[in-house]
């Protein structure tokens, strides 16, 4: 149990890590957001197997993060079709 909490740990960090680090794409920081959340998936599925704890708190947890990513997904599609890129640095946040 222990070395399983030390993987998500890692996986946790490495997740914020590169979303500290790659701040200026949103393409990766999108990527790096998932990645957090799918690592807190696993995460809240070991512990509630653990506690032998009902499963409809996961089915939850899993439509939030479909809906957080759909909108992701729309605003990088907004910020593409309005700017050509998505990067940061063409983006305008005064206009």
């Amino acid at each position: 149990m222990m070395n399983m909490m030390i993987i998500f740990l890692v996986m946790f960090m490495i997740g914020n890590l590169i979303f500290v680090s790659k701040h200026k794409h949103l393409l990766i920081v999108l990527l790096s957001l998932e990645y957090l959340v799918l690592s807190i998936f696993f995460f809240m599925l070991v512990m509630l197997i653990y506690i032998e704890y009902d499963m409809y708190l996961l089915m939850l947890f899993l439509v939030f993060s479909v809906c957080e990513g759909a909108l992701g997904l729309s605003i990088l599609v907004s910020m593409i079709r309005t700017h050509g890129n998505d990067y940061f640095q063409s983006f305008n946040m005064l206009i």
